[in-house]
């Protein structure tokens, strides 16, 4: 049976089937991160009454001072206090070293109000900084980006309920489910092997019983690949490379891509694609997400989702009296 989201979905489509195939219905990542936002808005409410004063708190921590970071970070300080969660964002200089920003790490994970943090990529310091490290320093209950190895790990070997999932990837997933189509037992494909997206994507859709291939940058016969995929999940970081004629009739194309591509039309001169050639791809496809308007706003719906679900199990180890 259809969920509601579901079915609203397929009479949002455009055309009617009476044809042999009409455009593939569009999944949209801004309606359904609405829906995300509001329900955890609703969690939220129901902490803060249950432990007076208690609110979820979330810390993006800063090197240096990108503009497309400054952007991605005041979206994520927008969205939690819209949710109400008490978000801080923490810069530092990008003279600062790598021990100024595992202390500045520490200091956070040893702070017992601070229920998530994030550290901002690409660092942006003058001096050497190993990402790796960094990544690894934030402790695994606060790291509500999943991107440290442990929580990594526990992906990898299907302990979902025990690790926070990257962003990213579990925004995938519930753009899925919103099309209500299963992923047990179908044939998945994911292009892109980035620790962010494509390798936890792989593991999610593995232990949400579907049989995964990985395609990469050495993979021959993408073309055929991209075929057999009846959920196809594309994380390559290359304008349109997926062609509309690879994809099978009816499947779930997930598009990860934000790409820049010169478009004289715009006052910008620039328009934002995805990794999938949206056109042709629209023609073939059963469900498909825009770019942009699809997996980006689901990115930071789900950060505000792993924050709270950090707070909750907050709650529910040191079980404060009211």
């Amino acid at each position: 049976m259809l969920s509601l989201a579901a079915l609203s979905l397929r009479l949002g489509a455009c055309g009617c089937r009476g044809s042999r195939r009409s455009l593939a219905t569009v999944v949209s990542g801004n309606k359904t991160s609405k829906l995300v936002r509001e329900r955890l808005q609703t969690e939220v409410e129901k902490m803060k009454s249950h432990f007076s004063g208690f609110r979820p708190a979330l810390v993006v921590l800063q090197v240096g001072d990108r503009d497309d970071s400054n952007l991605y970070i005041s979206s994520k300080l927008k969205a939690a206090a819209e949710i109400g969660i008490d978000a801080k964002h923490v810069r530092l200089p990008s003279s600062a070293k790598q021990d100024e920003v595992l202390r500045s790490i520490m200091s956070i994970n040893e702070n017992p109000s601070v229920h998530g943090l994030i550290v901002q990529l690409p660092l942006d310091s003058v001096n050497p900084v190993n990402t790796e490290l960094i990544t690894n320093a934030v402790s695994p209950e606060k790291d509500v980006d999943g991107l440290s190895c442990i929580n990594a790990g526990k992906l990898s070997r299907g302990d979902l309920n025990d690790c926070f999932i990257p962003c990213t990837p579990k925004g995938c997933m519930e753009l899925i489910r919103q099309t209500g189509v299963s992923v047990a037992g179908k044939h998945a494909v994911v292009i892109g092997r980035s620790k962010i997206v494509g390798a936890p994507m792989h593991d999610l859709l593995l232990w949400n019983h579907a049989t995964v291939t990985t395609c990469h940058s050495k993979t021959p016969d993408l073309p055929e690949q991209v075929g057999r995929a009846d959920i196809l999940v594309v994380g390559a970081g290359r304008a349109e490379m997926v062609r509309g004629e690879w994809v099978k009739e009816g499947a779930v194309v997930i598009d990860c891509g934000i790409n820049h591509v010169p478009d004289e039309t715009r006052a910008s001169g620039k328009r934002v694609v995805g990794d999938v050639h949206y056109a042709s791809a629209n023609q073939r496809a059963g469900f498909i997400t825009p770019v942009p308007g699809g997996v980006g706003p689901m990115t930071v719906a789900m950060l505000m989702e792993n924050t709270v679900l950090s707070a909750q199990r907050f709650l529910l180890k040191n079980r404060p009296t009211r």
